[in-house]
């Protein structure tokens, strides 16, 4: 019986024992970690929470820490100097760390999980927009820059188009010619009726002819002519065919009448035939979003044949525009950014309002001056870290809270 209380007495000694011995292990880990987290100089691109002051990889991911910036705004203690009392400031609100557009009256969580930054008053929040980064950093995302400059920008439009067969324009034509022979024979009739029923008549003529994409100009030279096209139908008898191409509504802008086009058709491989835009119909299909515009061609060996398909080039040339290249645009959806820099390594995203795409760059029309280097390869990488430093510089990120 006495062996039993003693062996219960040794057991329950060793429980304390152990216990004590977890306890103290835990308070010295943790005073290490809070060390290590106040002295840090590492931390996790993806967690910007896990500090420490040595190099390696992070303990949640797995990736290589990063060097902390060093920051140029001193801390209230430092600032205050040794020995005066710190006044303490009154938190405004709170800041999305990613997004310091979005605020909230109370402390929270976005939707990764990571705290709201506190923005206290007579503080200028940190717009997240700029960073810091050594030329190290710089070479390790291979960052690729260039100047905003202005260039002389020539837009290629590539579509499609079919050789003429029109014969319902070619009626058009010929209704309008005999109204205008009517609206003739009877201007001197000695009822007025008759003179101003020939005079709609050639009218509503004319606005077919405008409907069906005859300009004002076209349809004054039929008159003249006093002869329908027979090239809208049928182009084996003259040197010149007729051809309509597609223009698409979001092209349709940039398009004009007398635009040069150069046009290849299957069956002449290796031949262009140049041409230019006469006209373009004044009505959009609702369909397929798009206008036509008809184009005279040369074909003096007559190898156009009606309802030929054809391939379409069409050069357009926009002049000396401030430009931006492709590669240095993001597009987020809600807006578009450049990322900018100086000649001090300082990084900025800026909202930038561009205009047509030419040639691989962006016709510039506000937000870039000329002059200014944008980033064309790691611009993205840049303006996720903006907005990691800026999360990092305004409050530590706790994973998993």
């Amino acid at each position: 019986m006495k062996n039993k209380k003693r062996f219960i007495i040794v057991l329950i000694l060793i429980v304390i024992f152990i216990g004590a011995a977890i306890s103290i292990i835990s308070l010295f880990t943790k005073q290490h970690v809070i060390k290590q987290q106040a002295s840090g100089q590492y931390y996790c691109p993806m967690h910007p929470g896990y500090v420490t002051d040595k190099p390696g990889n992070c303990s949640i991911c797995g990736m290589n820490l990063v060097k902390k910036e060093s920051s140029a705004v001193s801390s209230p203690s430092t600032a205050l100097g040794a020995g005066q009392p710190q006044t303490k400031k009154k938190i405004k609100y709170y800041r999305n760390p990613m997004n310091p557009e979005v605020t909230s009256p109370v402390p929270m969580k976005d939707s990764m999980g990571m705290d709201y930054v506190p923005v206290y008053e007579n503080e200028i929040p940190d717009s997240g927009t700029g960073v810091h980064i050594n030329s190290e950093k710089q070479q390790f995302v291979g960052m690729v820059t260039e100047k905003v400059l202005k260039r002389q920008l020539i837009k290629d439009i590539q579509t499609v188009g079919i050789v003429a067969y029109n014969p319902e324009l070619y009626v058009a034509q010929e209704e309008y010619l005999q109204a205008l022979h009517t609206q003739d024979t009877t201007k001197n009739s000695v009822l007025a009726s008759v003179s101003r029923q020939s005079a709609a008549l050639t009218e509503a003529a004319e606005k077919k002819l405008l409907l069906l994409g005859m300009t004002k100009d076209e349809i004054v030279e039929l008159a003249k002519k006093s002869k329908a096209d027979e090239k809208l139908y049928f182009s084996q008898q003259e040197d010149k065919a007729w051809a309509y191409i597609t223009i698409y509504e979001y092209e349709s802008g940039a398009i004009k009448e007398g635009l040069p086009v150069e046009i290849t058709a299957v069956s002449a491989p290796g031949e262009i035939f140049t041409g230019k835009i006469v006209s373009l119909t004044p009505i959009l299909d609702s369909m397929s979003r798009s206008i036509q515009a008809r184009v005279e061609l040369d074909d003096p060996n007559h190898k156009l044949k009606p309802q030929m398909y054809l391939d379409v080039k069409i050069k357009i040339d926009l002049g000396e525009k401030l430009a931006v290249s492709q590669e240095a645009v993001i597009n987020t959806g809600e807006k578009t950014i450049v990322v900018v820099t100086d000649e001090k390594d300082h990084f900025t995203s800026k909202d930038v309002s561009l205009g047509q795409l030419a040639g691989g760059f962006y016709e510039v029309l506000g937000g870039l001056e000329e002059g200014q280097t944008v980033v064309t390869s790691g611009n993205f990488l840049i303006d996720s870290e903006s907005r990691l430093q800026s999360a990092i510089t305004g409050g530590s990120h706790q994973h998993g809270k």
